[in-house]
C-alpha cells in the first residue's frame, strides 16, 4: 500500500485531529502537520511537499523544510501511521 492510499484511510479533521481506523489510535497535529498530511495524501513526494510548504508558509530555507519533513515522517512511522519502509 502506498503512502497516499494509507493516509486516505486516516480520518483528518479540520482541527488536526486524526483517527487511524487500522490501529484505533487518535492523534492531534498542528496546522503545518495537517498541511503535510494532506499533501502526502494527494500523492506528493518529499520534494513536492517541501515546495508546497515553501510556497504556503513563505519559507526560503529548503534544508530546514526538508529536515522538518523528515522528522515529521519519522514521527508518523513511530506512531504506526506510516510503515517503516514507506518512502516519502
Amino acid at each position: 500500500m502506498n503512502i497516499s492510499q494509507r493516509l486516505k484511510d486516516v480520518a483528518i479533521s479540520d482541527s488536526g485531529f486524526l483517527f487511524d481506523p487500522v490501529t484505533g489510535l487518535t492523534f492531534s497535529v498542528n496546522p503545518t502537520g495537517r498541511f503535510i498530511l494532506e499533501r502526502l495524501r494527494d500523492g506528493l513526494a518529499a520534494d513536492g511537499v517541501v515546495d508546497a510548504l515553501k510556497d504556503a508558509f513563505d519559507v526560503n530555507d529548503r534544508d530546514d523544510l526538508t529536515r522538518d519533513l523528515k522528522e515529521f515522517v519519522r514521527l508518523l512511522r513511530e506512531q504506526g501511521i506510516l510503515s517503516r519502509d514507506a518512502e516519502v
